[in-house]
């Protein structure tokens, strides 16, 4: 049986640092998204949808994942830069504290199988997007029993289970790859040598 630290020796320190960069990057842009989270759940709280308030922005807890893999085309990539960025979410004031680790890790993984399927070779829009879904499909199953979704009425929860997965799919194909994209345009990302889709 193969160490699974293996999967990890083929890396280069640039792509180790950058890990770290978008780890940090994120970790700061998931932490502005609980606070908008808090905004939209008491704009709608009088409407009695403060349980759904969240769900038009959740994908943007799993950029993370799709962003890095684009540019780290290798196993672990994805969910390492996903636990790191909850991390450091936590370590700068999330006050979900150790269990966004939890998430993180199981948004991660999502993530990684998708890309795992392709055998780290495809990075279209499609995938990513899919990749994203899988993240909130991951989250979706632990806040059903962290976040008290069993007390939620079945009708609520797939509208919340569609927007999430609407909401990943937009910000983790459709955001992450633009950024991903323009990033590359500025000759920044030369030395990771990405090879399109």
């Amino acid at each position: 049986m193969s160490n699974p630290s293996n999967a990890f020796k083929s890396w280069k320190l640039r792509e180790v640092i950058l890990v770290g960069i978008v780890s940090v990057a994120f970790g700061v842009i998931y932490l502005a998204a609980v606070y908008l989270g808090i905004f939209f759940s008491t704009l709608v709280s009088p409407l009695g949808l403060a349980v759904m308030a969240n769900e038009p922005i959740y994908g943007i807890w799993f950029m993370a994942s799709t962003f890095i893999a684009y540019f780290v085309r290798k196993p672990g990539a994805a969910v390492l830069t996903e636990v790191l960025a909850a991390l450091l979410e936590v370590l700068m004031g999330n006050m979900y504290g150790p269990l966004v680790l939890v998430s993180g890790t199981i948004q991660g993984l999502g993530a990684e199988l998708v890309f795992m399927a392709t055998s780290y070779k495809n990075y279209s829009l499609k995938v990513m997007a899919l990749a994203g879904m899988a993240s909130g499909l991951g989250s979706f199953f632990i806040d059903f029993f962290i976040s008290g979704y069993t007390k939620i009425a079945i009708g609520y929860l797939a509208i919340m289970l569609v927007m999430r997965l609407i909401s990943s799919a937009f910000f983790c194909g459709y955001v992450s790859r633009s950024l991903a994209l323009g990033l590359e345009k500025t000759g920044l990302t030369k030395a990771y040598q990405v090879r399109g889709a």
